[in-house]
């Protein structure tokens, strides 16, 4: 707990000793009261040696006990202003420093690590049943109706990378081959290359919003902001009103760049790539004979776009908020990022169905190998042992401007600044979200 102390305060070395300019003040605070220890500080060019004193010299006094006024950041009061001011249903309490992943994992039953082979082909015949229906609906709606069938469809594909996603983690199957499998051809309607997303995913997972070692969405830099006009242009509008599918870039630039993987991945890495680059070959041309151009747009495009949506919004809100900080390493907590640092968000029903609970996710933050059907066990268990320490919000307007409007930029105080903060004459992207965007939680 910070510790406040009055200015007319001052600490005696000895008798009608004040404390000097080459002097420190150590401060131990318990509630209430602080302990303080004064030391001379070692000046440069000297020997440490020359300012050692004898240990019986050496005083520790109990200050006059002052009243420790907690910092508005550290009030339920302040923290439920910024929950509805950012459109949060609650942001959790700063999690103290001591407490690390394993404590947090050896409160959750057991049972919510078990793979239930049931379950798991019951996801699959949800999502393979969700998709086939929708494309279905796509072939027989009219054309005012499409962008339903698209939405449909678009959220059951989602259903799929979900799947892939359980088999990377090895919770789908106690079968290794098995895993593999399911997860290569989940991801192929995706064009998602199974193997290099699995590598870059795991990375996501051990470094949380780590800066720059998180591979996820993390703050924009200042340097990379002020590089060049084109390309402050690109990121305006990218980390603004394109967000939702800014996904596809991330798709792109991490997935199927060699360069990006160790020698000892590469041979699944490739794997992976010709499997990919086989359904495009032979899917695409097919889907183009039987329905033609503008039916590879309906059929395969729309949907796709549906699906980048919701993985874009999904891990931009599983990580992203005006207080929750990206760290430098040497400041990174996992157990902070993982349980303080995820966010907890509610979807209308349809969608968590077709996406197998994937929003459920501070258990899988906690532990990756929490199958995605004991997702809301597990999330029950850390409400009932750790429920004041957790982010959580429903999907609404609000949110989604916080973070499309304000979560740009990074700096080491305020975790984020804006584009137009920054640059306002170059943020129209910006300037038109916060008029537009509605701002109901």
């Amino acid at each position: 707990m910070a510790c406040r102390l009055a200015d007319s305060m001052f600490l005696f070395m000895g008798p009608h000793q004040k404390p000097s300019g080459s002097h420190k003040i150590l401060a131990h605070c318990s509630p209430g009261i602080c302990y303080l220890k004064a030391e001379r500080v070692i000046q440069k060019g000297i020997r440490h040696e020359q300012f050692l004193l004898p240990k019986r010299k050496s005083r520790v006094i109990q200050a006059v006990a002052i009243p420790v006024v907690p910092s508005p950041a550290d009030t339920a009061e302040y923290r439920k202003q910024l929950a509805e001011s950012y459109g949060f249903k609650q942001i959790g309490e700063p999690l103290p420093d001591n407490i690390k992943i394993k404590d947090i994992i050896n409160t959750l039953p057991k049972k919510v690590f078990e793979i239930d082979d049931v379950k798991a082909w019951k996801s699959v015949l949800i999502s393979v049943t969700s998709y086939a229906l929708g494309l279905l609906m796509i072939s027989k709606a009219p054309w005012y109706l499409l962008p339903l069938a698209w939405a449909w469809t678009g959220t059951a594909a989602t259903g799929f990378f979900v799947i892939g996603h359980d088999c990377a983690h090895k919770a789908f199957s106690s079968n290794k081959l098995v895993e593999d499998i399911v997860g290569t051809l989940a991801f192929l309607p995706l064009i998602y290359p199974y193997e290099p997303w699995r590598f870059k995913h795991d990375q996501h997972h051990a470094k949380t919003n780590m800066l720059s070692e998180d591979t996820a969405w993390h703050p924009v830099w200042k340097e990379e902001f002020d590089s060049s006009p084109t390309l402050r242009k690109a990121i305006t509008i990218g980390y603004g009103p394109l967000r939702p599918w800014m996904s596809i870039a991330h798709w792109l630039m991490w997935h199927f760049n060699l360069n990006k993987f160790r020698p000892s991945e590469l041979k699944r890495v490739k794997i992976s790539l010709a499997c990919v680059f086989s359904f495009i070959a032979i899917g695409w041309p097919l889907i183009i004979y039987k329905t033609g151009i503008m039916g590879w747009v309906k059929f395969w495009l729309m949907p796709w776009l549906g699906y980048h949506f919701w993985m874009s919004v999904f891990t931009m809100v599983h990580h992203t908020a005006p207080h929750i900080p990206f760290k430098y390493s040497n400041e990174w907590n996992a157990a902070q990022a993982q349980l303080n640092g995820t966010i907890h968000c509610d979807y209308p029903r349809w969608v968590e169905i077709l996406c197998h609970d994937i929003s459920v996710h501070i258990p899988h933050h906690i532990s990756p190998r929490i199958p995605s059907y004991n997702l809301r066990a597990a999330h029950k268990s850390l409400k009932e042992n750790w429920g004041k320490y957790l982010n959580e919000a429903t999907w609404n307007w609000r949110l989604m401007k916080t973070i499309l409007t304000e979560c740009h930029v990074y700096d080491q105080e305020q975790n984020y600044v804006p584009f137009d903060k920054l640059a306002p004459e170059e943020s129209q992207p910006i300037t038109f979200l916060r008029k537009a965007m509605p701002d109901y939680a």
